[in-house]
């Protein structure tokens, strides 16, 4: 049985009849740069993540961006946030000017540690960006707090985490400001690139309507240098057009990440943990092992696709060498990335592939007598 880590084929399949007469209106107007569907998305997603604003741009990493830059962070001013997570992160700190700080991971969630954020802020200290990792939400409660007796800002990166909840408050309403991608495998996925700003502050919003369209105040009024960063209608109204089945495919998703729990149970790995205070949506369902090569290799040459996510912590990338970070400094998120690895998730995943995937891995663990759980000696070693 081939399995792979994402079908959007499937996805499509069970809602054409949708999305195909949607994106024939829009070729039929020729309408595609920031018209009616992108404001109805707007409208649409910030009263889904119950905010103010939604300004819909071209990508996740964009959307970072936009939101540092309305906040004037930049030149000779600190960001905080993870190594453990996609390089956009990151990026989209330097992009402005400023310099990304990691804080390393809760060895549980696989977010940002609250416990480690303190030590970390300096008087350049502008803003904390907490990453909602593979759909499940940073503990934004104690983020919160020491971010506000520090007078910083908090921006959430949900690229990954639509529709995910902390303590029954939606990821988008949890900071000052945060950021969506509508990359095709997210939970709600575009047939490109696309993003979203959501924020609470009518000014915020205003100046990321204003930079995403080089600059333009009104018609031929470029007020500011901004830069080329739209949403187009095709990308928004497939996005709207899905909104809607976000929150069943969402619950799919735990369905299919109970099943693994039950059937991986008696396995020699960790499997993912989910705080009491939260609903995962599980964009990824990722396992730890020490054998997670081999694992690896087993998996595909028998037809299951896996990803990991992410096999080298931004600090160690070479992009980054000017921090002059060395291995050890950030030991849980270094621990992780030998050890991750992403099994097939999406909503159509079946409970018989799951199964498959399982039995897969069983057959591997039986001839391979060290095949065990990870070590925790490092991890407790740094709590």
């Amino acid at each position: 049985m081939s399995i792979p880590l994402v079908d959007l084929k499937a996805q499509y399949q069970s809602i054409k009849g949708d999305i195909e007469p949607v994106v024939l209106d829009v070729m039929q107007r020729a309408a595609f740069v920031l018209g009616k569907e992108v404001k109805d998305l707007e409208e649409a997603f910030a009263l889904y993540c119950q905010v103010s604003y939604a300004v819909g741009v071209d990508s996740g990493y964009s959307a970072l961006e936009l939101i540092l830059r309305a906040y004037d962070i930049g030149p000779g001013d600190e960001v905080i946030t993870t190594p453990n997570t996609f390089i956009a992160t990151a990026l989209a700190i330097s992009t402005c000017g400023a310099k990304p700080v990691f804080v390393d991971v809760d060895p549980k969630t696989f977010n940002l540690d609250p416990t480690k954020l303190e030590d970390a802020i300096t008087p350049s200290t502008r803003a904390v960006l907490p990453v909602h990792l593979y759909g499940q939400p940073a503990d934004m409660d104690p983020i919160n707090e020491i971010a506000s007796r520090h007078d910083l800002l908090v921006i959430e990166d949900a690229c990954q985490a639509h529709g995910a909840r902390y303590k029954g408050r939606p990821t988008g309403s949890l900071g000052h400001a945060a950021a969506f991608s509508f990359y095709p495998g997210k939970n709600l996925g575009a047939y490109g690139d696309g993003g979203m700003v959501v924020t609470f502050d009518e000014e915020v919003a205003e100046k990321i309507r204003v930079f995403r369209h080089v600059g333009q105040s009104g018609k031929n009024v470029h007020s500011v240098k901004g830069y080329n960063h739209r949403l187009d209608n095709l990308q928004a109204a497939v996005v709207l057009t899905k909104l809607p089945y976000l929150d069943s495919w969402n619950d799919s998703r735990r369905r299919a990440a109970t099943h693994y729990h039950s059937l991986l149970k008696d396995l020699p790995i960790e499997i993912p943990q989910v705080m009491d205070s939260v609903e995962h949506v599980f964009h990824l369902y990722v396992i730890r092992t020490e054998k997670r090569d081999e694992l690896d290799r087993y998996l595909n040459e028998r037809g299951i696709d896996t990803g990991i996510h992410y096999p080298t912590p931004i600090h160690l990338q070479p992009a980054y060498k000017e921090l002059g970070h060395q291995p050890g400094d950030f030991p849980v998120s270094e621990a992780f990335a030998n050890e991750i690895l992403s099994l097939p998730m999406y909503p159509e995943l079946s409970e018989e592939q799951i199964k498959h995937v399982v039995d897969v891995m069983k057959e591997f663990a039986s001839s391979n007598l060290e095949f065990v759980a990870p070590q925790e000696e490092v991890l407790s070693q740094i709590e």
